[in-house]
């Protein structure tokens, strides 16, 4: 696992530039303003959440991981299992968690005052599915640590599920429509740029619903999925209607500070 580092960031920036390409090349909707200065914030956002979360924790999941391998700590690590269905059984566990988690953060006013920096912007596109307040990443991580030590995940498998969570969360956030054709068929799994969409809907019924990032069957099971929004994806209005102001939308000093102002 030594190259874990360059397998993630490479998978990360492959996918950032595939999407962002795309989103070029055939926005799904306009953008109320200049992307580079969302951009800005937002990219700002990433740089400042990530030396913060590694001066916070300065160990990483995958490390974590393969100390509690040598060291039999957690479920998976006194169960014989095959590999594989350790592996699959680690990964579903995580997501299931993961859902939990984000839903969590739009039900606990304290939480919601972190995730909404997330919601505040005006516009999704692919860097709306990396912009987190610090303080929200550092909880995230957090509670995987504690999952992944509990159950004792693979360290393989933290980190597919590492590269694929970030993956398909800019997958769903890019600013993109797929077609018909296949959109449809992918909804049946997967949460598509248009089912996530509804979820940064001002409207409060649809922004608490959808909250899988990766997966639709979560939000099935448990009475929170959506197929469709009062208005059509073009139409939806995104953002949070407390927090119209396109300049504190797009300043990175306005999203690291919005968690403790009232506004």
């Amino acid at each position: 696992m030594t190259n874990e580092v360059w397998w993630r960031l490479g998978c990360f920036f492959s996918i950032l530039i595939i999407m962002m390409l795309l989103e070029w090349q055939n926005p799904a909707r306009q953008a109320p303003i200049k992307s580079s200065t969302r951009w800005f914030a937002n990219f700002g956002l990433v740089f400042a959440s990530s030396v913060i979360a590694r001066l916070v924790v300065p160990i990483g999941l995958t490390a974590v991981a393969l100390y509690n391998q040598e060291h039999g700590i957690g479920l998976f690590n006194h169960i014989a299992l095959p590999s594989l269905v350790t592996i699959v059984l680690s990964m579903l566990l995580l997501d299931i968690l993961i859902y939990w988690q984000h839903r969590l953060f739009h039900q606990v006013p304290i939480l919601w005052r972190l995730h909404r920096v997330h919601h505040a912007d005006a516009h999704v596109d692919t860097s709306t599915g990396l912009r987190f307040h610090p303080i929200e990443i550092v909880l995230s991580i957090l509670i995987k640590l504690i999952a992944v030590t509990a159950l004792g995940v693979p360290a393989i498998a933290v980190l597919i599920f590492e590269i694929a969570l970030n993956g398909l969360a800019l997958f769903n956030h890019a600013n993109i429509r797929l077609p018909n054709a296949v959109e449809k068929p992918l909804r049946l799994i997967l949460m598509t740029q248009i089912l996530h969409r509804i979820h940064h809907s001002q409207v409060v019924s649809e922004t608490n619903s959808n909250y899988g990032f990766s997966v639709i069957w979560w939000d099935k099971l448990f009475g929170s999925y959506k197929d469709k929004a009062k208005k059509t994806d073009a139409d939806i209005n995104i953002g949070l209607k407390e927090y119209p102001s396109q300049k504190q939308n797009a300043s990175l000093w306005g999203l690291l500070i919005m968690p403790f102002k009232n506004k």
